[in-house]
């Protein structure tokens, strides 16, 4: 399937969901595309911590899977993800430096499935720090463990 054929289906779904919107623009970001909605309301788009945003995500790449299954592509409300993920990066760094002064692990608060991958993600080439998921359902969570050198 197309990048213009998901735009074309992302600016459907919107119009029928009745959210305005400037404008759907595909990025490249890496191996994937990023299908980047421009929208003055995006509170709505978005919601309480992305929860709106995830749901819509899940929407369309539903209806693409149907005719592509292989297709990997991420959608964003006026840079969302961007910043969100940005800010975690930040704040797995600090709770990282934590369990290595502290020679400890360091549980973070609950996080989605998409938040959990981009702090293991942060961290998969730390020799000395290990991540692991803890937890089930919304009170899933990651704990940074220090493993010094034994890896």
């Amino acid at each position: 399937m197309t990048n213009d054929e998901i735009k074309t289906i992302i600016e459907t779904l919107l119009r029928h969901l009745r959210i305005s919107f400037d404008a759907v623009e595909v990025v490249a970001d890496g191996e994937r595309e990023v299908f980047s909605i421009k929208s003055s309301d995006s509170n709505l788009l978005i919601g309480s911590r992305g929860t709106h945003l995830f749901a819509l995500s899940h929407l369309v790449k539903k209806i693409v899977s149907k005719k592509d299954r292989e297709k990997q592509f991420t959608l964003d409300v006026n840079d969302y993800q961007g910043k969100a993920s940005e800010n975690l990066k930040a704040m797995a760094k600090i709770m990282g430096e934590r369990a290595r002064s502290l020679r400890t692990n360091v549980e973070l608060e609950p996080m989605s499935s998409y938040e959990r991958m981009v702090i293991h993600s942060y961290f998969q080439d730390a020799a000395d720090i290990k991540t692991e998921s803890v937890g089930d359902g919304d009170r899933r969570r990651v704990v940074i463990k220090y493993v010094g050198d034994s890896l």
